[in-house]
């Protein structure tokens, strides 16, 4: 088997929250991501009964998932993990949900996160996202430093924002990315301005950063390619989120269709990958 990317489709990016009120149905929800081609969805693995009616809805339709937890303990991971066996994953997104400030009180909740997954053989990765442990870029190098082989999950949005790099990115700042990626073993997607976690992809002014987005991923998708096994599965999660992480106009309303940025969004990422075979 050769290597794959499989791009997955966000449950929560799936949110209208239009000022008409409608919401659509998990069902049609489902239907949709199945009927444009996603191989996956992105969901809480946080209640059984949920996750339960998750796996009720997807039958039949070959998605798979991407469970999303946030422990604060060590054994906070086990009922995603008791889950992920009952209802299978492709693996389990880990924000951990604390804030500490001294890399010594992180380890023994990463290493102990850890454990758990190798005794339950599911892999588990930690995501790169504001107001968790790995909200400050400088921060979460620091843990590599301690535990260099860390899986993570790279949503590089929230770097950008929150180090507010200037721009054009200077070559030090991308360095910096550059480690994030040599531990990436997923990627949640969308593209953030120095200012913005999410910017419109089809703004024409925009595209500076859609630009630096898709470079940092090809950086990403080559790393993970010359490490990864040769049948290994990499998985790309379309993340566009609903307001506040969408920008909305006067009227409250999303100014762009996320739907139909996810489905460029997943063309684009599927063309970084497509390059790398040619």
């Amino acid at each position: 088997m050769m290597q794959k990317l499989l791009v997955f489709q966000s449950l929560w990016a799936m949110e209208r929250r239009n000022t008409d009120g409608q919401e659509r149905s998990l069902a049609e929800n489902i239907a949709m991501i199945a009927a444009a081609g996603f191989d996956g969805v992105s969901a809480h693995y946080t209640n059984r009964r949920d996750v339960a009616g998750l796996d009720e809805t997807l039958r039949g339709t070959g998605l798979k998932i991407e469970g999303v937890c946030f422990p604060r303990t060590i054994d906070d991971l086990r009922l995603p993990l008791e889950l992920a066996t009952e209802f299978p994953v492709s693996h389990i997104n880990l924000q951990p949900d604390v804030r500490l400030r001294r890399i010594e009180d992180c380890l023994p909740l990463l290493d102990g996160w850890m454990r758990l997954a190798e005794d339950a053989g599911i892999p588990v990765f930690i995501e790169t996202h504001r107001d968790r442990m790995t909200t400050d870029l400088f921060f979460t190098l620091d843990l590599l430093e301690r535990r260099p082989d860390l899986p993570l999950l790279a949503d590089l949005s929230h770097f950008l924002v929150g180090r507010e790099f200037a721009f054009p990115v200077d070559a030090e700042n991308h360095a910096l990315i550059q480690r994030i990626l040599r531990n990436a073993k997923a990627f949640h997607g969308r593209v953030a301005s120095r200012e913005q976690v999410q910017i419109e992809i089809t703004f024409p002014h925009h595209r500076p950063w859609v630009d630096l987005f898709l470079q940092w991923w090809d950086d990403g998708f080559r790393a993970w390619r010359s490490r990864a096994a040769d049948d290994a599965e990499l998985v790309f999660t379309c993340e566009l989120g609903p307001k506040p992480y969408a920008i909305t106009g006067r009227d409250g309303n999303d100014t762009t269709d996320r739907w139909a940025e996810a489905l460029l969004l997943r063309r684009m990422v599927r063309g970084l990958w497509a390059a790398i075979d040619r």
